[in-house]
């Protein structure tokens, strides 16, 4: 593993060259109840204000060829309609390289009042994902054998829908960001053993809620939870608890479950800029290697407060 530039792009490889279908899952985050329209486009416009997060998570730093995500998403209601929009952009890189895919979609959202400060929005994406995948970066390792052509910004389009409930203390989500199933090689085509050589993006199912809780004036708990599930690998269920302090900070913890612990910390600078950081330690195997320092996580939020001020919400998500 030492030896290995690009260890996790050759898992990857290594899941194609033993000729099953692979299912692929979209890219995991901690900070999940900061980046929400990452994974459900209904969330578009929720915040009441013009709402722009970036998020940048180095996965299992040490691990020289390790996943490495960056998100920007922008979003905004639009003024004196039940409508929202916004742009959400995702970018993995695995391999330095080897394997990197971008997707950029468009969001729009359609919110009804259901109940006194109760919410329930509708969302919509549409764009899709550039994939690229350079083999000849795997030559000399391990004689890995490398018979696929490479694949060059390859387009492929998708939607994803998406439902988000919510009220000034509680939220509750179910979406699919991707409903379309794009293989990325061709299956037609087989080895002399008679199996197929393919890939396949599956859809991934995600469910995510929280509450708040009003300890006293200064100080609010927040439970949250996430779960993922796709077709060919395990559910993934996020646990975290969070406190907030004064309306400025927050800290708290999380459990990935059977996969990793983490701490979160965050500011609120001013009333338009937040900053939030994670850090992750896996609790499998892998997290017991000398050569993984844990993974890391950097979020940041800029929101045009004076231009919406009417309508800013002190939700804590």
């Amino acid at each position: 593993m030492h030896n290995k530039k690009v260890c996790f792009a050759l898992l990857f490889l290594w899941a194609l060259g033993s000729h099953f279908v692979a299912a692929q899952q979209d890219a995991q985050y901690t900070q999940y109840m900061f980046n929400t329209m990452s994974v459900n486009p209904a969330y578009a416009g929720s915040r009441g204000q013009l709402s722009i997060a970036a998020l940048y998570r180095s996965q299992w730093a040490g691990l020289e060829g390790a996943p490495k995500t960056q998100t920007l998403n922008l979003h905004s209601p639009i003024r004196n309609s039940k409508l929202g929009y916004g742009v959400s952009i995702v970018n993995d890189n695995i391999g330095d390289g080897t394997v990197q895919e971008t997707y950029l979609d468009g969001v729009i959202s359609y919110t009804l009042d259901v109940g006194f400060e109760k919410k329930l929005s509708f969302g919509l994406k549409a764009g899709g994902s550039l994939l690229s995948l350079d083999f000849s970066k795997l030559q000399g390792f391990e004689n890995e054998p490398i018979s696929q052509q490479n694949i060059d910004n390859k387009f492929s389009p998708n939607v994803g829908l998406g439902v988000y409930y919510h009220t000034n203390v509680a939220y509750f989500g179910v979406s699919v960001p991707n409903l379309l199933q794009t293989e990325h090689f061709d299956n037609s085509s087989a080895d002399t053993s008679g199996s197929t050589f393919l890939v396949k993006e599956r859809l991934n199912f995600y469910v995510i809620g929280g509450y708040v809780f009003e300890l006293n004036p200064n100080l609010k708990f927040k439970p949250s939870f996430l779960t993922k599930a796709v077709s060919g690998a395990p559910i993934q269920v996020d646990l975290s608890a969070n406190f907030l302090l004064n309306d400025r900070f927050y800290l708290g913890a999380a459990y990935r479950w059977d996969a990793a612990v983490s701490g979160l910390f965050g500011f609120q600078i001013s009333d338009q800029i937040m900053l939030g950081l994670a850090y992750d330690r896996e609790t499998t195997e892998l997290g017991a290697t000398q050569f993984n320092d844990g993974s890391f996580e950097v979020f940041l939020r800029f929101e045009l407060v004076k231009a919406f001020r009417g309508l800013v919400s002190p939700r804590f998500f």
